[in-house]
């Protein structure tokens, strides 16, 4: 074993980057730009290439080096070990699958996702529910094959999660359920309300879309390597730092929807833009986890996107471009109306408060698709009165409902979860980012965003994969992942509005 062992991983990995990032490109296309009757053409390609892209994870030049290494991962540096250590989960993965099952799922998801698209415009879940199916078998399939000896849920959550199971991500989601229940009682006695308005009312698209650009650009997005459209459901796709890809959705009446989806989908992007180009090729290139994603964009969306400070700089640039929506706005009717807490029944218009019943509604329901304890069929009663029992609403049509995610379409099962935990790890990380820059209110006030994204690019966004995600709150916050950061910011919230 030599150092030259190594080089040629990193060009082997190379090569699987590249065809990940062509698949991430056509899967981009297919929710922006691609007309509806490409749909089946898009699916064959996108199977090839899923196909094309398991051939190499499984190519026996690939797979020998990586046992090789392996073996001798001791004698390595740590960057070295690190990288092996993937390296060897991935095909070990890989090679569970028969060569067809890549392509096979590939397929179903490209259909699924665009029956999901005309089942939820149509408000026809029977339409979506033969995709649903297929995606549950075939993903029991193929946590199966990766983990016999794993719960499904786990061995599907740990695509997402590396090495996390519900049997410790479910104690911190209890808690924060427990948390959540008594504060969304106390808001709802709260008189008068906080009002949606002056953020709800009427909001030109183009104006938003200009303020949106002038906020993530604030933020540090480089929009020579990204760029932003408009999609049924908001998503940053994209691969790498130097190719990021933005969408939202706008709605002329509530410009809350369309901005804050878009600092969060930019949260995301910061994430991937800040990444190491030196290791993007290779096996340490990549997020850590999705919950480490998620509390970038929960961090900029919820504690800086809706903060005081964060209106103080930006409220005078968006009565420039909305002088009747807001000409009798100020400050404080602004905040309030940027944190309005109130059950809904959308996830991503869902208050920081109530967002974790939604996510927790979520993660026990397709627990219960998966192990077959909940049928198909009767989704959207299980999901209605999952709401009416969690939230006190009831959807009135499935679209609200159960098709609204476009997660399950994408056959994303254990996904759901990382939403709450990286709640967690942003509460978290927003503390260690205040000791480290404690004048941080009063740059966000003057619209000096970057030193925030600088220290998370040098704590977090830069290290790719090389920490695991334990690892990585610990070495920047100096201790194992907690729900009391969360729990002390929420109630501080709810407590300021009431």
């Amino acid at each position: 074993m030599s150092k030259s062992d190594l080089a040629l991983l990193d060009q082997q990995y190379a090569t699987i980057r590249d065809l990940s990032h062509a698949e991430s490109m056509l899967s981009w296309d297919q929710e922006v730009m691609m007309p509806p009757g490409g749909a089946e053409a898009r699916a064959t390609s996108l199977a090839a290439l899923a196909g094309a892209l398991h051939e190499k994870q499984t190519a026996k030049d690939h797979v020998k080096l990586v046992r090789k290494l392996d073996k001798a991962k001791a004698e390595l540096p740590a960057r070295g070990r690190r990288s092996v250590e993937i390296a060897v989960e991935e095909v070990r993965k890989a090679t569970s699958l028969p060569p067809d099952m890549a392509s096979e799922l590939a397929l179903a998801k490209s259909r699924a996702l665009q029956g999901w698209k005309s089942a939820r415009a149509d408000n026809n879940f029977k339409a979506f529910a033969k995709h649903l199916e297929h995606l549950l078998e075939l993903s029991r399939e193929v946590a199966r094959l990766e983990a016999p000896k794993r719960d499904v849920y786990d061995a599907l959550l740990d695509h997402y999660e590396p090495g996390a199971s519900m049997a410790e991500l479910g104690p911190l989601l209890d808690r924060l359920e427990e948390l959540t229940v008594p504060l969304v009682r106390r808001m709802a006695k709260v008189r008068p309300k906080p009002s949606p308005k002056p953020l709800a009312g009427k909001y030109p698209v183009d104006g938003q879309v200009r303020f949106v650009r002038q906020v993530v650009e604030a933020m540090g997005i480089d929009f020579d390597r990204a760029r932003l459209d408009t999609s049924t459901h908001p998503f940053c796709g994209g691969d790498g730092p130097g190719d990021v890809r933005l969408t939202g959705r706008w709605n002329e009446r509530d410009l809350r929807q369309g901005l804050y989806g878009a600092i969060h989908e930019a949260g995301h992007g910061l994430y991937e833009q800040g990444r190491s180009p030196k290791v993007a090729r290779s096996p340490l290139g990549g997020a850590v986890s999705m919950a480490i994603h998620e509390s970038q964009s929960r961090l900029w969306e919820n504690m800086i996107g809706r903060s005081k400070p964060f209106w103080r700089h930006f409220l005078p640039k968006a009565k420039a471009l909305f002088p009747e929506a807001l000409k009798a706005s100020n400050l404080e009717s602004v905040w309030r109306s940027a944190n309005a807490i109130a059950p809904t029944m959308i996830r991503v218009e869902a208050d920081e408060l109530t967002y974790n019943l939604h996510i927790i509604l979520r993660t026990g329901i397709e627990q219960e698709l998966l192990d077959g304890s909940l049928k198909v069929k009767d989704l959207p009663k299980r999901w209605n009165a999952r709401m009416q029992e969690m939230l006190g609403i009831t959807p009135k049509t499935d679209s609200d409902g159960c098709l609204q995610d476009i997660h399950w379409a994408m056959g994303a099962f254990g996904y759901f979860p990382t939403y709450s935990i990286g709640n967690l790890y942003a509460a978290q990380f927003m503390e260690a980012a205040r000791v480290a820059l404690p004048d941080l209110d009063a740059q966000v006030a003057k619209g000096q965003l970057l030193p925030l994204r600088e220290w998370l690019g040098s704590q977090i966004h830069r290290h790719d994969r090389l920490y695991t995600a334990g690892q990585l709150v610990q070495r920047v916050t100096g201790r194992p992942l907690s729900v009391d950061p969360f729990a002390d910011y929420i109630e501080s919230k709810v407590v300021s509005l009431s």
